[in-house]
């Protein structure tokens, strides 16, 4: 155990130093096909500002990838210095009888001592977001949003890890499949309340107040035939100078957001280019498709964490003093093995979101048939949000959920280029 921990430890250490190295100092090459063309950061970004962009984008990549393997630190330290075994008798000590009661009391205190761990790197972050002019969020409400987010998590673990324990008990050996299956509904239940309850505690929420605009945007929709009669704009304007657009939600909870940023920025063919292209997300039914991806992949996450446990706890269990999986003390070994597995997996997901960005990008074209607007708002996003334009191939590997936004442009000129041939 000793040697797994040291072994651990240099692993960190080695590549915190690597992956920082490699983030500072590689230059990747723009394709020769993209130089001089508008998807050249140089053609709309000076040299200072695509500095400042790549600094700013690099710094924020490395504490990505830093922030990934101090998680599972964290998860290791609570097993391998005994917390998971405190955390556990306090709730005991709480309630003697009442597992109900010791959970929840076990998830708070463990939730807690995580948050606690990842909050200096998050500090960090948001403190460069500043610098960088990109935050202009006051620290007291920065940290009051951390803490709603502390509070949400916590609402939302504890009836899960509850419901976990109660099928592990019943059915030690099918417990992953029988727990996959109850939280389908729960998935599909947390997309539909997602705007509606969570989204408003953190922002403010309105409907579209430029009327003009309004019904621009609602004549696509219905050309797009999408049964909407609203759009709302976010105040994200207290807290950022970036700008963002989205859809979320299912059903009659269905939303097109915009952030007020994106309406004080943009051109109004811009903002209908962008509108057009979250339609786009909605008549290809890239939700639908998402839900369905993520109750898929977790049928497999459940599978391999049910595998990986039973073999950890066999093999280190007497270390972490868990004696078998239905301890509560086995929590942290669980969400440990199930970050991992996620980071694993998560360049498989970027690259099918990636491939439906496509798709919404085309769509908005063909809707607008404005390819100068898909363009310029697609530059201003870069620039605005100080986005890497073109960012080192690890980067877009395990974080770019959309294509790069030099692809997006060149894609545009592309395709116009060759429709007009």
């Amino acid at each position: 155990m000793r040697k797994l921990y040291i072994g651990f430890i240099i692993f960190l250490l080695v590549y915190g130093i690597f992956i920082s190295l490699y983030l500072l100092h590689t230059e990747q090459a723009l394709p020769d096909s993209y130089i001089g063309s508008p998807a050249d950061p140089t053609t709309f970004m000076s040299v200072e500002h695509l500095e400042k962009a790549t600094s700013y984008s690099r710094t924020k990549d490395i504490l990505f990838f830093l922030g990934i393997p101090w998680e599972w630190a964290i998860y290791l330290l609570i097993l391998g210095l005994g917390f998971t075994s405190t955390f556990s008798l306090i709730a005991k000590k709480i309630s003697k009888k009442n597992f109900l009661t010791q959970a929840g009391v076990y998830t708070l205190l463990l939730s807690t001592f995580v948050a606690l761990l990842k909050f200096p790197l998050q500090y960090y972050s948001y403190k460069v977001s500043q610098e960088y002019g990109i935050s202009i969020q006051p620290f007291d409400l920065w940290l009051a949003d951390k803490g709603k987010g502390w509070l949400i998590d916590a609402i939302l673990t504890i009836p899960a890890v509850w419901l976990l324990y109660f099928v592990i008990k019943k059915s030690p050996k099918r417990w992953w499949l029988y727990f996959w299956l109850l939280t389908i509904p729960l998935t599909i239940m947390l997309y539909f309340l997602q705007p509606v309850v969570i989204d408003p505690v953190f922002n403010k929420f309105q409907p579209l107040q430029d009327q003009v605009l309004k019904e621009e945007i609602l004549g696509l929709a219905d050309r797009a035939e999408i049964p909407t009669e609203q759009v709302f704009e976010v105040k994200m304007s207290e807290k950022t100078t970036a700008m963002n657009a989205y859809v979320t939600g299912i059903a009659s909870n269905a939303r097109i957001v915009l952030w007020d940023t994106t309406l004080q920025k943009l051109e109004k063919d811009e903002i209908l280019f962008i509108m057009a292209h979250e339609m786009g997300h909605y008549v290809y039914r890239h939700v639908y498709w998402m839900i369905f991806g993520s109750i898929i992949s977790s049928f497999f996450l459940a599978y391999l964490v049910y595998r990986l446990v039973n073999w950890l706890i066999d093999r280190y269990g007497h270390h972490w003093d868990i004696k078998n999986i239905s301890s509560i003390n086995s929590l942290p070994l669980l969400l440990l093995i199930l970050s991992l597995l996620s980071f694993i997996l998560s360049p498989l997901e970027n690259t099918i979101s990636r491939q439906s960005e496509r798709a919404a990008d085309a769509y908005a074209i063909q809707m607008t048939g404005n390819e100068q607007a898909a363009i310029t708002s697609f530059q201003k996003l870069a620039k605005e949000g100080l986005s890497e334009p073109n960012p080192p191939a690890v980067v877009k590997f395990f974080l770019y959920r959309h294509p790069t936004l030099a692809e997006r442009i060149y894609t545009v000129v592309s395709t116009s280029s060759g429709t007009s041939e």
